[in-house]
């Protein structure tokens, strides 16, 4: 009887990388209604256009339901896990702009370049790591139309502890400010936002609000079926699904799980939200863990009025109360909207 065989890590680990290398992609995912179906049921996320094929037929001039965008962004990030199955921590997202509306039945594709890679210095309470920058591009396979682009920042572990790279890349900063004019070119052509305009409750200031206002949700979500979003987006990162790779043998959440919590609360309070354009930025302060109870406040930080609507900028601030009663800042997240 032969000994079963087990595979290491096959990586990349930070020291397998080098700048301007395109790696190996992930497979393509087609986004149909079974995979939305499973997001919904673990982000709840009330955005409307998606969840009604009616309504966003009539808005977008198109036959075909709408894909939540942060369910494409979930998928796309899923994807470039092809560059973190050694992670250890995601630092920051930036510049995620999301090009056009996916349809259910669409098939997304991902590529993933390194971009910058900077050793982090060695200390005796923990193993050799380092910083790679990823920029990410990921296309329609159907057409070849650009979905999405932006960069993140990820933590990875060395294959080898003993080796130096020497790599030391400056990976620039996050710029927080917005500048709505910027994203107003993301805006999709030839919406026709009046029949979303009809549903709309009117609620005083959740339908106004004023610019630097701040609102906190009423309502608190619990982090559950982490694993189960990992895998419906093809998240290779082990660390999101054994908890013995985690600190202190918890099992550590993949950082858009939050995101995508924390997108599903903003909609609440803003329900004329018809869609997001993109990220500015993103900082992942700290890790979230399954089981985490986490809190929401949104700050709208600009308004642009434009022919289609309103051009919002938000800054969503979520807080996880942890398992043993301790609180922390776990998102600092930068986000523009269009609104009716």
């Amino acid at each position: 009887m032969h000994e079963p065989t087990t595979i290491d890590n096959p990586g990349p680990f930070f020291d397998d990388l080098s700048v301007g290398q395109t790696l190996d992609p992930a497979p393509a995912v087609t986004i149909d209604s079974g995979v939305a179906a499973v997001y919904q049921a673990i982000c709840g996320d009330p955005l409307a256009l998606p969840l009604s094929r009616p309504l966003a037929e009539a808005v977008t001039g198109q036959t075909g339901a709408l894909v939540n965008p942060a369910l494409v962004l979930q998928v796309s990030i899923g994807q470039s896990t092809v560059a973190t199955r050694t992670v250890i921590a995601n630092l920051f997202y930036r510049g995620v702009a999301v090009h056009r509306p996916v349809r259910h039945g669409e098939t997304l594709h991902s590529t993933v370049t390194i971009r910058g890679l900077r050793e982090l210095s060695r200390r005796d309470d923990r193993p050799a790591r380092g910083l790679a920058l990823l920029g990410i591009h990921t296309s329609c396979v159907d057409n070849g139309a650009t979905v999405a682009d932006y960069q993140r920042c990820a933590m990875l572990q060395f294959r080898d502890p003993d080796i130096t790279t020497g790599h030391n890349d400056d990976l620039g900063e996050v710029d927080h400010d917005v500048d709505l004019a910027a994203w107003a070119k993301l805006v999709p052509d030839n919406w026709n936002l009046d029949p979303f305009r009809a549903t709309i409750p009117v609620a005083g200031e959740t339908a106004h609000p004023r610019s630097s206002s701040t609102t906190v949700d009423p309502m608190r979500d619990t982090v559950t079926n982490a694993p189960e979003l990992a895998r419906l987006t093809q998240n290779l990162a082990p660390v999101h699904r054994d908890p013995a790779l985690g600190p202190g043998a918890r099992r550590l959440v993949y950082g858009g799980h939050t995101i995508g919590l924390a997108q599903a609360s903003l909609v609440r309070l803003r329900p004329d939200t018809a869609t997001v354009l993109g990220w500015q930025s993103c900082d992942h302060p700290a890790p979230v863990f399954e089981n985490d109870i986490l809190s929401f406040r949104h700050t709208l930080l600009d308004e642009h009025l434009i022919a289609e609507g309103r051009l919002r900028a938000f800054r969503t601030e979520v807080e996880a109360e942890r398992t043993n009663g301790s609180t922390e800042t776990v998102l600092d997240w930068r986000h523009i909207t269009l609104s009716a």
